[in-house]
């Protein structure tokens, strides 16, 4: 796409609206960057920004914006669904997201991955496996920088890993990655895509516009995932953690294997993984199958696997306090990832729960919290709804507690060993805090605190 000499509007003055802002305004378009907040509200600084040439539109947002704008490019947090992005369409001009912007300006592979849970953790994984394979790769998407500003600092011999999120799909049109993959599909954002369905097409964009020359990796285990086949054009690479499949990458008497045009290729065994839990063998498996369609040897995989300790806040060791450890998981910012967090442990947890409520159903949570928790500590908007649900399924020794700090002081002062204490808060933060990363940073401050 050429945007010199265009008149672009890039919505939302966040992280990936920047970058994009000032990239476009690099290749000579006419760039404004709008935001709802005033400028005092925005925590980045703007002013190279308006030093290249951008033009800020902040505050409210009126239709005049759109006067002879070519395109409108949306930040993540910006909805299609938002009354200017309607009105855009109204008019005609082409809406996009910032991912589209990046796959048009991107010159290498990309690989791509979605999912309702896992995706950090997947992403991660994958660009450390293509690091040691001795290849250039950035990361980036729905992680760490934006990926307009990751894909312009590769070279033509390196590789683009990116985590895409439901929101990042919702502009997508032409993004076609190499190597797409959906880990899982359970409810969440139902609030921003509308219904369950919306959600499920959004996803299925990452790989709409793959042909027989790119791979889509699915979850067998996952039935809706894995009717997601039905309705791809690429090669069709199916995991499973359950089942020895006739094609794929699958788990086999505790050892990961890749089947492929009928040849098995021996990878590592599950009890070598360096990272917890049944849910990261499911998201190894996608490494696995991702890495091997790039050309990388099984035993550079292998010890990818072996020394991989996970991403911070998702079941992240923080410290071991009176013969009690803390783990960090304020990435589970839904239920069905916060249960996956229980199932990583034996049990005696006790659990900090509770945050921005997204009003999921809260039955399977709860029936998994009843069998591995000794407490439960809820705090935030959703504690009232949590603690009506816990007393539903029977659970004991439920705690509701005012702030996050004293969460965090009540669990230690109920702790004994062999409990672990567990934030895996299975809301949004931002009741509270920013986003997740804050929060976790936060529990490690006070965790750190209590020694």
């Amino acid at each position: 796409m050429e945007f010199k000499g265009k008149k672009v509007l890039v919505l939302g003055a966040g992280i990936s609206g920047i970058a994009v802002a000032r990239i476009i305004q690099n290749l000579k378009a006419e760039v404004i960057l709008s935001d709802t907040k005033h400028k005092n509200e925005i925590k980045h600084d703007l002013n190279s920004l308006t030093d290249a040439g951008v033009r800020l539109a902040l505050g409210p947002q009126d239709e005049c914006l759109l006067k002879d704008v070519d395109y409108v490019v949306l930040s993540p947090g910006i909805s299609i669904y938002s009354p200017l992005v309607e009105k855009a369409k109204e008019q005609g001009i082409t809406v996009m997201s910032e991912i589209e912007v990046a796959y048009r300006l991107c010159q290498v592979p990309l690989v791509a991955i979605t999912g309702t849970n896992g995706k950090t953790t997947t992403t991660t994984l994958i660009g450390e496996i293509i690091k040691a394979a001795g290849r250039e790769v950035v990361v980036g998407g729905n992680i760490g920088l934006a990926l307009s500003e990751e894909v312009c600092s590769v070279s033509k011999d390196g590789l683009v890993v990116a985590e895409i999120s439901s929101f990042q799909l919702e502009g997508a049109i032409d993004f076609r990655p190499h190597i797409a993959a959906v880990l899982n599909l359970t409810p969440d954002h139902i609030d921003r895509h509308r219904s369950m369905e919306n959600y499920q097409l959004m996803k299925e964009r990452i790989f709409a516009n793959q042909t027989e020359d790119d791979y889509v990796i699915l979850n067998y285990d996952d039935l809706v995932v894995r009717h997601m086949a039905d309705r791809a054009s690429s090669q069709v690479v199916f995991f499973s953690s359950r089942t020895e499949l006739p094609s794929g990458v699958y788990v086999k008497d505790g050892v990961i294997k890749m089947r492929w045009n009928g040849e098995t290729t021996t990878i590592s065994s599950i009890n070598d993984l360096g990272i917890k839990g049944a849910h990261n063998v499911e998201n190894a498996l996608v490494a696995c199958g991702a890495a091997y369609f790039l050309g990388v040897k099984a035993d550079t995989i292998a010890e990818v696997l072996k020394n991989f300790g996970g991403v911070e806040h998702r079941i992240e060791p923080v410290l071991t306090v009176r013969g009690v450890p803390y783990y960090n998981d304020s990435k589970a910012t839904n239920p069905e990832s916060a249960i996956k967090a229980l199932e990583a442990f034996d049990g005696n947890i006790i659990l900090i729960a509770g945050g921005r409520d997204k009003n999921t159903d809260l039955t399977e949570f709860m029936t998994v919290a009843k069998e591995k928790l000794d407490y439960l500590i809820l705090v935030g908007e959703a504690k009232t709804r949590f603690a009506e649900a816990a007393d539903k399924h029977g659970i004991e020794n439920v705690r509701l507690v005012n702030d996050f700090s004293s969460a965090v002081e009540l669990a230690y002062s109920l702790a004994q060993p062999p409990q672990v204490v567990l934030l895996s808060p299975a809301c949004a933060s931002y009741d509270m805090f920013n986003n997740y990363e804050e929060r976790g940073k936060v529990f490690k401050e006070l965790v750190h605190q209590l020694q």
